[in-house]
């Protein structure tokens, strides 16, 4: 019995349909295969599936671009418009300006120079002179800057070396004048003969008036030789005990 006829439609199942698509691609790039070897035809076969991926072939002795090409010529269709081809012309330029910088480069490195004339040899030995010149006047400045620069950071080496000197010496003076301050302060003060008196009680000098009422009752007494003042007698206690004294004594 031979297959029975299969309906042409869309497959509804997303399994079995990327099982057909696989298959008869596969079977339709063979087929290109075939022919092409079998006919000695030019064949050109483009593919894209439902997820956007493209499947070619091509013929060995050809290419798309020439088979479009051709396409182009027979059918008299333009496959291209002004700017697509203005965009293929402006990529040749680029090319062969490309292929051209890239013989430029190897003539400057001294390659692939057997082929120019005595001309093209002096126009290349004067570019390399003039190359040399600018790299050598590119390299004194760089060298000049350099110097400069470091001559620069010396000085400033110096400058902050004499200032933090110039600190130390004026935090020493004002350390020793500091010191001499305090030395002449102490001195004076334990060199002055006025006396200090101040009481230990804070109500004392309250009770007993100030020190001239005070100095004016112990002379109404008259205490007489027993009632001396010393200067080491620095306190109001000290002073009632001498006035009792003297009382008492007499």
């Amino acid at each position: 019995m031979g297959r029975g006829k299969i309906e042409i439609k869309r497959i509804e199942n997303s399994n079995n349909r990327q099982v057909t698509y696989s298959k008869r691609r596969n079977g339709l790039i063979k087929k290109a295969k075939e022919i092409s070897v079998l006919c000695d035809a030019q064949v050109s076969l483009i593919i894209f599936g439902s997820s956007g991926k493209m499947h070619e072939y091509c013929s060995s002795n050809t290419s798309l671009v020439d088979i479009l090409d051709q396409y182009h010529t027979q059918c008299g269709k333009r496959l291209w418009d002004a700017k697509h081809e203005n965009l293929s012309n402006e990529l040749d330029r680029m090319k062969k300006e490309n292929d051209n910088l890239q013989i430029q480069l190897r003539h400057l490195k001294g390659e692939d120079i057997t082929s120019l004339n005595h001309r093209e040899l002096i126009i290349l030995e004067d570019t390399l002179e003039n190359g040399l010149s600018c790299v050598r006047d590119q390299k004194d400045e760089v060298i000049m800057t350099h110097r400069r620069n470091q001559k620069q950071l010396e000085e400033e080496t110096k400058d902050l070396h004499f200032y933090a000197q110039h600190k130390d010496m004026m935090m020493a003076e004002n350390a020793r004048a500091g010191n001499d301050g305090y030395h002449q302060r102490t001195k004076a003060s334990f060199s002055s003969p006025a006396y200090c008196v101040q009481p230990i009680q804070p109500n004392l000098q309250r009770r007993l008036g100030d020190w001239s009422d005070f100095r004016s009752t112990l002379m109404h007494h008259s205490v007489g030789p027993v009632w001396k003042l010393r200067k080491d007698a620095q306190d109001i206690p000290a002073l009632c005990l001498v006035f009792w004294e003297s009382i008492l004594q007499r």
